[in-house]
């Protein structure tokens, strides 16, 4: 199968939102934060180009601030299933599986231990919910690569 940037980048989308939703569903299941630690995550993530002082306390709503972090997950999203499609694409789709899953496992570590040399208040997501949705993320990259139909007259 030939490689589809557009297809890539659709599975990247896609990825990022179901990650999200696996996020948000352990959250609700396991800790007793929510909305809060969404709120948080958004602060953590807008810092990158909001600088630190956008950093909770508080934790609470902010309309600017959930764009930024918003736009920067989605641009992080489509490149990581860039790089992945990149590799799976002429795998099986059960091997394409497994390559997204130690895919996001590595950008797990990629992210909360060489991005917090930079960035270090992501030191404060390393936990095992975060870890699965990163996980879930490459894995739900390969799956909607591999499933998504081919547009034949592309």
């Amino acid at each position: 199968m030939s490689l589809s940037w557009m297809r890539a980048a659709t599975a990247g989308l896609i990825a990022g939102v179901v990650a999200t939703i696996a996020q948000i569903v352990l959250w609700w299941a396991f800790t007793d934060d929510l909305p809060n630690i969404l709120y948080r995550d958004a602060r953590l993530t807008a810092a990158i180009l909001m600088g630190p002082e956008v950093l909770p306390p508080p934790s609470t709503f902010d309309l600017k601030i959930m764009i930024v972090a918003t736009v920067i997950h989605v641009g992080l999203s489509v490149a990581y299933s860039l790089i992945l499609v990149l590799a799976i694409h002429r795998l099986s789709t059960i091997l394409a599986l497994f390559s997204g899953l130690v895919f996001g496992l590595i950008l797990y570590v990629i992210n909360m231990y060489g991005i917090t040399a930079v960035f270090p208040w992501f030191a404060a997501v390393r936990d095992w919910i975060t870890i699965a949705a990163h996980a879930v993320f490459g894995v739900s990259v390969a799956a909607a690569y591999k499933f998504m139909p081919i547009n034949q007259s592309a």
